[in-house]
C-alpha cells in the first residue's frame, strides 16, 4: 500500500515495456529513463498511480530526481513479513490457487498450504497471525551512499498490500478475525510480478478490458457470503468444492431429497427398494431410533348421555404419563347423539399437534384415531368394516367396528365391540366374538404384511398388532353380596380376589374366546355399574353386581412386540354408569416398503380448525375472567 505522502509515477521510456520491472539484482540504482519518484497530488484517488516516464532527461535532472525520499509512516498499521525477502525469493514465491484455498478450509493448515515459499531451497516461515508477533521489515541494502534503493521502496508498498490480503486468505473463512483500527484494502487477487498476469493488470488498472473487475469481485463476494451479515456464520455452500451433501444437516434435521428420486418415483406406490424408501429403515430411524411407538387405547360406554364431561384431560391426558402418545385410539359404545361434538371435544383436548386420521361409526359405536401431525405421511389408507350381532334391533347398539391401517411396515387392527348384556348370557357373548372374527372383511386394498400366517376364518391373524377393546359385558359371578364384601374392606381392595369370579378370565383360560390375546394386569376397581354422578355402585332395585365389563386386550404376531405400560380407569368422569378404561402400550414397529397405498397426509381439516378455535376462545375467556377478578378487588380502610 503506498504511503500517504508519496507514491510512484511511471512514464513510458523508449524501447522499454510499460510497467516492466528490473530483471537483475546487481544494480537497482535508477538511471536515465528509469522510474523517478515524485510527490502525489492526490494519493487517495488510486491505490497505485499510473506510471509516467519522461522521454528525455538530462544527467543533472536525473541525479536530482533519483534522490530517494525518506518513507513516512502509513495511515494505518499494516502487516509485514517476518523475514526480509530478496529478489529471487520473491520471484520464486508461489501463491495458493483458489482450489488450494478451499482445501485449506477443509482441514489443512492455512499457514502451510498458503505460504509454500522456497527461498534458496529452504521453506520460509509463514506469516504471524497477530500484529504483536510480526517484526518490522528490515530495510534493503543501499546502492549509493547508504540510500535505500527504489526497488526496495516499491517492493515494500507492494508487500504491505499483498501480505495484508494473504493474511485474510490464510485465516479460515468461518473465523474472520477483526483487528481494531485496521481497515482492509479492496479485495483483489494475489499479485504476481508478471506484467502479463491478470492480477497485476487489474490492480494497476493499466488495461481497459479489466474495467469491470470491481463489479466481478463484488458479485463473487455476495455469492460467497450468501447474503449473510458480518456477524453471522458463512453458508456451507459458499465454497465451490462443497457439495449439496454438506448442507443436509447444517440448517435442518430433514434429509435432503434427491432430484432423481422425485423424477423416478411416485410416493403413492413407488420403489420397493429398502434404500431411500419412504417407509424404509432410514425414515423409521429418524423418528423412532428404538423402533417403538406408544399407543393410547381407550374404551367407554357413554350410556347415550347427551351431557359430556366438562373436561377430558383426565381421560386422554392422565397424570401418570409424563408425555403424550404417538397414536390415540378411542372406542365408544352407546355414544352420545352428537357424534361430531364428541370428536370436536377430543380434538380440542389433544390440541394442534394431533389430527384426526380416521373416524368410523356403526350405529352408536364410534371409533376415532388421532395421530401426531408429523406421522401422517407414514400411514396407509385407513380401512374399516362393521358387524351387527343383534339384527332384530333397529338401532345398532350391539356389534363390532374394526379399523385397520399400516404404519411403516407394521399393520394394525383396532376393534371395538359391544357384546350381549346379562349376567348369565356367556354363551351369547361367545357367539358375538366368533361372528366378529369371521365377518370383519379386512384388509381390502392394503396388502397383508404376512399372508402366509393369515387365516380366512380369523381376521386377527391378518395383522401384526391387534387391539380389541369395548364393553364385553362379562360379569363377576357369585352374586353382589360376595363382591361387596371384598369391596368394603378397609385396606386396599384385593383385585385378584375379584378376578377369581371374572367370567372373561375364566373363558380365556379355557381358550373359548380371544385366542392368543392378553390383558395387562388389573389394579383398578370394577368400571360397572355406578350411579350417575356418584362413586357408589348401583343402588336401584336391580342391584347389579359391580363388574369389569370394559376391557382392553392385545395380540401380536411376534411375541414381545407389545408391552403394556399402564392399565387403569378414570374415576373422575361420572357422566355415565361406566367409567372409561384406557391402556398405554409400547409397540415395536418394523420398516416397510413403498408398495402400499398411502393416505397422502389426509386428515379432518375442518375438525382441526374447530378444535383450535375453541382452545383459543377458552384461553381468552380465562384471561378475561382473571382480569375481571383482579379489577374487582375491594379495599377497605378501617
Amino acid at each position: 500500500m503506498p504511503s500517504k505522502s508519496a507514491c510512484l509515477r511511471h512514464t513510458e521510456a523508449p524501447g522499454q515495456l510499460q510497467g516492466q520491472l528490473p530483471n537483475t539484482d546487481k544494480d537497482l540504482v535508477p538511471s536515465t529513463g528509469s522510474l523517478p519518484v515524485t510527490h502525489c497530488q492526490d494519493p487517495e484517488k488510486s491505490p497505485m498511480p499510473p506510471l509516467s516516464i519522461p522521454a528525455k532527461t538530462s544527467n543533472q535532472d536525473s541525479r536530482k530526481m533519483a534522490k530517494p525520499l525518506a518513507p513516512q509512516p502509513p495511515m494505518r498499521p499494516r502487516l509485514e513479513r517476518a523475514l526480509s525477502l530478496d529478489d529471487k525469493g520473491w520471484r520464486r514465491r508461489r501463491f495458493q490457487s483458489s482450489q488450494e484455498d478451499l482445501a485449506a478450509q477443509d482441514g489443512a493448515s492455512p499457514c502451510r498450504s498458503s505460504m509454500q515459499d522456497t527461498a534458496y531451497g529452504h521453506t520460509l516461515p509463514c506469516l504471524s497471525t497477530s500484529l504483536q508477533e510480526i517484526p518490522k521489515l528490515p530495510r534493503a541494502p543501499s546502492s549509493e551512499g547508504g540510500s535505500p534503493s527504489l526497488w526496495s521502496n516499491c517492493l515494500s508498498g507492494v508487500m504491505s498490500t499483498s501480505l495484508d490480503l494473504l493474511h485474510r486468505e490464510a485465516t479460515p473463512a468461518r473465523s474472520s478475525p477483526r483487528l481494531p483500527g485496521l481497515r482492509h484494502p479492496p479485495s483483489a487477487s494475489p499479485i504476481d510480478l508478471n506484467v502479463a498476469s491478470d492480477s497485476l493488470r487489474t490492480a494497476s488498472k493499466v488495461d481497459s478490458e479489466y474495467a469491470d473487475h470491481k463489479l466481478r469481485i463484488q458479485t463473487r463476494l455476495v455469492r460467497a457470503n450468501s447474503s449473510l451479515g458480518p456477524g453471522r456464520s458463512q453458508s456451507p455452500l459458499a465454497c465451490d468444492n462443497h457439495s449439496l451433501h454438506s448442507a443436509k444437516s447444517s440448517f435442518s434435521l430433514l434429509a435432503p431429497i434427491r432430484t432423481k428420486d422425485v423424477r423416478s418415483r411416485s410416493y403413492m406406490e413407488g420403489s420397493l427398494l429398502a434404500s431411500g424408501a419412504l417407509l424404509g429403515a432410514e425414515e423409521l430411524a429418524r423418528y423412532f431410533p428404538d423402533r417403538n411407538v406408544v399407543l393410547f387405547v381407550a374404551t367407554w360406554n357413554m350410556q347415550g348421555q347427551k351431557e359430556l364431561p366438562p373436561s377430558l384431560d383426565e381421560f386422554l391426558l392422565p397424570t401418570e404419563a409424563d408425555y403424550t402418545q404417538d397414536l390415540y385410539v378411542i372406542g365408544v359404545q352407546e355414544g352420545c347423539s352428537d357424534r361430531r361434538e364428541w370428536e370436536t371435544r377430543l380434538q380440542e383436548t389433544l390440541g394442534p399437534r394431533y389430527v384426526l386420521l380416521s373416524s368410523a361409526a356403526h350405529g352408536v359405536l364410534y371409533m376415532s384415531l388421532f395421530i401426531r401431525r408429523d406421522l401422517i405421511w407414514f400411514c396407509s389408507e385407513v380401512e374399516c368394516s362393521t358387524v351387527t350381532t343383534r339384527i332384530v334391533s333397529q338401532i345398532k347398539t350391539k356389534g363390532a367396528l374394526g379399523v385397520s391401517f399400516t404404519f411403516f411396515g407394521t399393520s394394525f387392527l383396532f376393534i371395538t365391540s359391544h357384546f350381549t348384556s346379562g349376567d348369565g348370557k356367556v354363551t351369547e357373548r361367545l357367539l358375538d366374538y366368533t361372528r366378529t372374527i369371521q365377518a370383519l372383511a379386512l384388509p381390502r386394498n392394503v396388502p397383508d404384511t404376512n399372508p402366509y400366517r393369515s387365516s380366512a376364518a380369523d381376521v386377527t391373524t391378518r395383522f401384526d398388532e391387534v387391539f380389541w377393546f369395548g364393553d364385553f359385558n362379562f360379569r363377576l359371578s357369585g352374586g353382589r353380596v360376595a363382591v361387596e364384601a371384598i369391596l368394603k374392606k378397609d385396606v386396599e381392595v384385593d383385585v385378584q380376589a375379584l378376578l377369581r369370579h371374572d367370567q372373561l378370565t375364566r373363558e380365556m383360560k379355557k381358550g373359548s374366546i380371544f385366542k392368543g390375546f392378553q390383558e395387562p394386569d388389573i389394579h383398578f376397581l370394577p368400571s360397572y355399574k355406578f350411579d350417575i354422578g356418584k362413586d357408589t355402585y348401583d343402588s336401584t332395585s336391580k342391584q347389579r353386581t359391580p363388574s369389569y365389563t370394559d376391557r382392553v386386550l392385545y395380540k401380536s404376531r411376534q411375541k414381545g412386540d407389545i408391552s403394556p405400560l399402564k392399565y387403569s380407569s378414570c374415576p373422575g368422569i361420572k357422566t355415565s354408569d361406566h367409567r372409561p378404561v384406557y391402556g398405554l402400550f409400547r409397540v415395536k414397529v418394523k420398516p416397510g416398503r413403498d408398495n402400499i397405498p398411502l393416505a397422502a397426509g389426509k386428515f379432518d381439516r375442518e375438525l382441526y380448525l374447530i378444535g383450535i378455535k375453541r382452545r383459543i376462545s377458552k384461553e381468552i375467556q380465562k384471561q378475561q375472567a382473571l382480569k375481571n377478578q383482579n379489577s374487582s378487588t375491594i379495599c377497605t380502610v378501617s
